[in-house]
């Protein structure tokens, strides 16, 4: 996808302050022409996003957190997929979701006359059984914190965790413009099983970061960790942003009891200010 200069082939005279750490170019076809991502070799600090995103922005980079997860993978485990990476500018947000949606309900029409799942739908509720809904509006209240402040904040939280799943963070600088095109920029495959070329999924990740003050703050093989700036702030905001996030993700209800899109708004939506997406 790279179109911009890469600075990360220079980066050792960049001026930039860094701890040890690896350039990535692995690839699923095998090393890619320049590197996609640089991150640390060992455990991110608590500061180590906001002074990084600081720093790095003049030269076109943007920090971001990797996690090895509970199987140890990192960036040169994770079958990235340049080579297979569209532009994010190149796609609408709500197409996009549209047709994710579109192929839920063909998928559960298909169980459904398969006798496999007999689900009732309310046809005035989001699910696989109802037509799409369309765009969540951006939440009426403004913003309490500047977006990026949320997102160190996170930063910040993940930074310290000692759990199996982000436990040991490591910070990591992509050459991207914006948040939402981080994954684009290095080919992330995570959602591969949803969805082949991610700068799709970085086109909704765009309208997000508009609509919500989204951030890119966390990647692992297969997860995603966003900060929310300005989240929902009533049940019926959440509501229809959980539709969103079923079309983005729909793991994220599918395979996380109790498998519900209202209740999956109420808890992980309303007033939350990090989402998180898991692809299997």
């Amino acid at each position: 996808m790279a179109t911009l200069p890469n600075p990360l082939p220079d980066l050792a005279s960049s001026g930039l302050v860094l701890p040890p750490g690896s350039l990535v170019d692995a690839t699923l076809d095998g090393p890619w022409h320049e590197p996609l991502l640089w991150h640390a070799d060992g455990p991110a600090a608590p500061r180590d996003w906001p002074d990084l995103r600081v720093a790095g922005r003049r030269l076109g980079l943007l920090p971001v957190l990797v996690t090895g997860g509970r199987r140890d993978q990192w960036p040169t485990d994770w079958d990235l997929c340049p080579d297979d990476t569209s532009y994010p500018g190149d796609h609408d947000a709500e197409e996009v979701l549209a047709g994710y949606w579109a192929d839920l309900v063909d998928h559960a029409d298909d169980e459904m006359g398969d006798g496999t799942a007999a689900d009732d739908h309310d046809e005035d509720s989001p699910g696989p059984g109802s037509s799409w809904p369309g765009l969540a509006p951006a939440p009426a209240r403004e913003a309490a914190e500047d977006a990026d402040t949320v997102a160190a904040g996170l930063a910040g939280v993940v930074a310290a965790a000692a759990d199996d799943s982000l436990g040991g963070a490591r910070i990591a600088l992509v050459p991207a413009r914006r948040s939402a095109d981080i994954p684009a920029a290095i080919g992330w495959s995570g959602p591969m099983n949803h969805e082949n070329d991610v700068a799709r999924l970085c086109a909704v990740l765009r309208s997000w970061e508009d609509r919500f003050d989204a951030r890119v703050v966390v990647l692992g093989f297969d997860t995603m960790t966003v900060s929310v700036g300005r989240p929902p702030a009533t049940i019926e905001e959440a509501r229809a942003l959980a539709a969103e996030h079923y079309a983005f993700c729909p793991d994220t209800i599918d395979q996380a009891p109790p498998h519900d899109l209202d209740a999956y708004a109420e808890k992980a939506v309303l007033n939350q200010e990090a989402w998180s997406f898991w692809w299997d």
